[in-house]
């Protein structure tokens, strides 16, 4: 099993002229451990891996590693819906020295369960590295079933799962199925309290880059039986987890992240940054949960 409860799915940050800004990448990094990370997925769906070349991931595994590696485990991003680039890439980040991976369910070509199966389990068999499984229907367009991550518990270094589907019926199901063989790890900060009461062992955060300390220290108070104290907690971010999530993720997160001094910088396309009023909206909600002064 894996032992953190938060982990955090970074930004990649970009300067002016769109290049990845590698120094901000590894001050962001130290400023997640330091509020409450325990662990950091590089290059996923927040760090805007689509656009991003082989040769730029290689150096963010490399940076946020060097950095911060010794104080947190850093996993890196080497899913995608094209399976031998995956396990090339999943090669190319063991030899960088990360201690695990995250593999998205392939995307646009919307794979059988049965090819979801040798998908992950072909890329898993091609290193020693754990593997992280990540189920985003939202994003991929094919669910991951649990009887298929059941099935996928016999691949001895597929050891957790983000779950993603928003699903608290399949999510059931999903520890009723594994809860011995897999760590459950929500992938959406909303349902991160819900999830912990079904099984899940902690979340994979984009709001943790603002408020890591307090999500940490909900999931700790519901561990430790106050769930009253968690669900204050959880009362008291909502409005920040929803906030983020009013544009495509990390369109938000990063403006967020501007205002407060954080330095994400703009996105890539075809990601665009926010509009106006929505930067006058996450404004609004940093002020009202008090990050914002």
């Amino acid at each position: 099993m894996v032992n953190p409860r938060l982990f955090t799915a970074i930004v990649t940050p970009f300067k002016d002229n769109k290049e990845v800004d590698f120094d901000a990448a590894a001050y962001i990094a130290e400023h997640l451990i330091e509020n409450g990370s325990e662990g950091i997925v590089v290059c996923g769906t927040t760090g805007e891996a689509p656009v991003l070349s082989v040769e730029e991931r290689l150096e963010l595994y490399t940076v946020i590693q060097n950095k911060v590696g010794k104080k947190a485990e850093i996993w890196a991003g080497t899913g995608s819906n094209n399976t031998e680039f995956s396990v090339e890439l999943s090669k190319k980040a063991e030899k960088c020295g990360v201690h695990g991976i995250m593999l998205v369910s392939p995307y646009y070509n919307k794979p059988s369960q049965q090819g979801l199966y040798e998908h992950f389990k072909t890329i898993a068999d091609s290193v020693s590295l754990p593997v992280m499984l990540y189920n985003v229907p939202g994003r991929t367009a094919s669910n991951l079933l649990p009887q298929t991550i059941k099935k996928l518990t016999a691949v001895e270094n597929i050891i957790a799962v983000k779950e993603a589907s928003g699903d608290m019926d399949q999510a059931s199901l999903l520890y009723s199925l594994v809860q011995d063989r897999m760590a459950i790890y929500c992938g959406d900060d909303s349902l991160t309290l819900p999830m912990l009461a079904l099984g899940a062992q902690g979340v994979v955060s984009i709001a943790s880059h603002l408020a890591g300390r307090e999500i940490r220290r909900m999931m700790e108070c519901y561990c430790d039986g106050e769930v009253g104290e968690a669900r204050n907690i959880h009362n008291q971010l909502f409005p920040l987890f929803r906030g983020l999530f009013i544009n495509s993720n990390p369109i938000p997160l990063k403006a967020a992240m501007n205002m407060l001094g954080l330095p994400a910088g703009g996105l890539r396309l075809p990601l665009v940054y926010a509009s106006e009023e929505e930067q006058k909206t996450i404004a609004t909600i940093l002020r009202e949960t008090g990050l914002l002064k």
